[in-house]
């Protein structure tokens, strides 16, 4: 692993009077602040307003206010505004990656990947949007007599809850098609990385945003989280399971909807006809891009037992040479942790499987030379079920190989989970790799690909199974789940039911013969 000595400068663009700007933004009426740092150096960056009941209350007293008036406006003029932010946010991505870096930790290259999802979103549904919100004319039971039209109506307010590790990305891209169908917004960020959703809401106000629709409030989970669900008309949430599970049962208390990315355990299957060093790239990405801080990211590999030693040796040597430091270039490969207690919480995975008989490959540390929570590209051999780190999410840049002796015993391990959020297959013949794929209990599945092509494929669903989540981001679905349908039905002449005298007998006859004429005809 190469190795820089310290020596950081900010960014240029994060200057104090910018995240002070941005953190104004934050009601916090109790004067409690929680400080912002920057991940590399541990220095402090600024104070971060925590929200109090009240603050929240009062968010979505404004938000509601504005999004009346917003539902009002013109579907044409409410795209006119994504139009302009897709330029802008095109404009400001370096900036906006600087603050990814520094409130994050991850890597240049992984915060520039990160600014790019939001315009995408936008660009997918400017493409949609019009046509699934426009009014749909349905036919009614009587036919010529009768109609009835799919109205879409937007939800009010939508509460967001973003996760740190992709701050940017789902704290914009998750508001931008509620935003567009009418709704209002309140975003809580994790404290640790409010700074580039704030800058990402200045954004957008300059493309012509109403001022008050995109609001903000900050706060630990457990202390911000319920009168923020309590509040919202739907809820949509990125996170852990056990968190998902909490949110998911006050949401149905409160009658609303809600939509939860949750945690995974995602596998990746390597078959005999894999490409070596294009599988072995694959992977290094799919377990330490982000430094293991994805959701989709994989922690387990099951490799053909003829081609596991090659492999192997393969993985290791290159994830022994990756480039892990801190820098604001595009120079190194692996960035930080998010947190010392994340690092914390990955090493304490890895010792319990040592301590349970597993090998440590390569890595298994802490890097404190590099930066407070930086943590070595780790691979684990001998990880079993009686392990932590075997069966719940790590989070980390840790995997462990296993061995695999047909595509049955694969298929099986690979299912052998709750979890159900992303798997990856590689193999040389994509026909049988289809075949696998439909076989795995898995809301996304890669072939020959970790998860760039599911994730960015917004025209497509996004979403989990078993205890990886509930509903889906992106396609159709993105943007329909943050409607209500009114279904808007309209009798042309009185023909429900007998006319006056009529005997009823021959009007159930009637009734049940023009029930078989229409279904001769095709007519209903």
């Amino acid at each position: 692993m190469t190795v820089t000595p310290l020596a950081l400068t900010r960014p240029a663009s994060a200057t104090d009077a910018l995240l002070r700007r941005l953190v104004a933004r934050v009601p916090g009426s109790s004067g409690a602040t929680w400080q912002l740092t920057e991940v590399y150096t541990g220095d402090p960056l600024v104070e971060l307003p925590q929200s109090t009941p009240a603050d929240i209350e009062q968010a979505f007293t404004v938000a509601r206010a504005a999004q009346r008036k917003w539902a009002a406006t013109p579907l044409k003029e409410r795209l006119a505004v994504f139009k302009r932010a897709h330029t802008i946010f095109v404009d400001h991505a370096r900036t906006v990656a600087d603050l990814i870096q520094v409130e994050s930790g991850k890597n240049r290259q992984m915060a520039i990947e990160e600014t790019c999802d939001p315009v995408m979103v936008m660009s997918h549904y400017l493409k949609r949007a019009t046509r699934l919100l426009a009014p749909t004319k349905r036919g009614g039971p009587v036919p010529f007599l009768t109609t009835s039209t799919e109205i879409r109506q937007p939800k009010g307010v939508v509460g967001i809850i973003a996760p740190w590790n992709f701050p940017f990305a789902t704290g914009i891209s998750d508001a931008v098609p509620a935003l567009m169908a009418g709704n209002a917004v309140v975003l809580k960020p994790d404290n640790k990385t409010a700074l580039s959703p704030l800058y990402g809401i200045q954004l957008l106000e300059e493309a012509g945003l109403p001022s008050g629709l995109f609001q903000v409030v900050c706060g630990e989970g457990p202390d911000v989280g319920p009168t923020l669900i309590d509040q919202a008309d739907y809820v949509m949430f990125t996170g852990s399971t056990a968190t998902g599970r909490v949110i998911g049962e006050r949401a149905g208390r409160n009658l609303i909807g809600c939509c939860l990315e949750l945690g995974g355990k995602n596998p990746m299957i390597v078959l005999e006809d894999a490409d070596l060093a294009e599988t072995v790239q694959g992977a290094i990405f799919g377990a330490f891009g982000n430094t293991g801080q994805i959701c989709m990211h994989i922690e387990r590999i099951y490799l053909p037992a003829s081609r596991y030693d090659e492999f192997k040796t393969a993985f290791v040597a290159r994830a022994e040479a990756l480039d892990v430091r801190a820098a604001y270039d595009f120079g190194p490969e692996m960035g930080s942790l998010v947190s010392v207690d994340h690092l914390r919480r990955v090493q304490s995975h890895v010792d319990d499987a040592v301590a349970k008989g597993a090998t440590v490959l390569c890595g298994g540390k802490a890097r404190p030379d590099l930066g407070p929570a930086f943590f070595e590209p780790t691979i684990l051999e001998g990880v079993t079920k009686d392990m932590v780190c075997g069966v719940t999410e790590t989070f980390g840049p840790v995997v462990a190989l296993h061995k695999y002796d047909t595509v049955d015993e694969a298929v099986a391990l690979a299912n052998d989970t709750d979890y159900g959020l992303n798997a990856s297959i590689w193999g040389s013949d994509l026909g049988a790799a289809r075949a696998i794929a439909a076989r795995l209990e898995s809301g996304n599945v890669n072939i020959n690909d970790i998860l760039a092509t599911a994730y960015a494929a917004k025209g497509t669903p996004s979403g989990g199974v078993k205890t990886s989540g509930v509903g889906a981001r992106h396609g159709d679905q993105g943007l329909l789940k943050y409607t209500d349908v009114q279904n808007l039905a309209v009798l042309k002449k009185q023909v429900m039911g007998p006319r006056p005298g009529q005997d009823h007998e021959k009007y159930v006859k009637s009734m049940l013969s023009g029930l078989k004429m229409m279904r001769k005809f095709r007519i209903r």
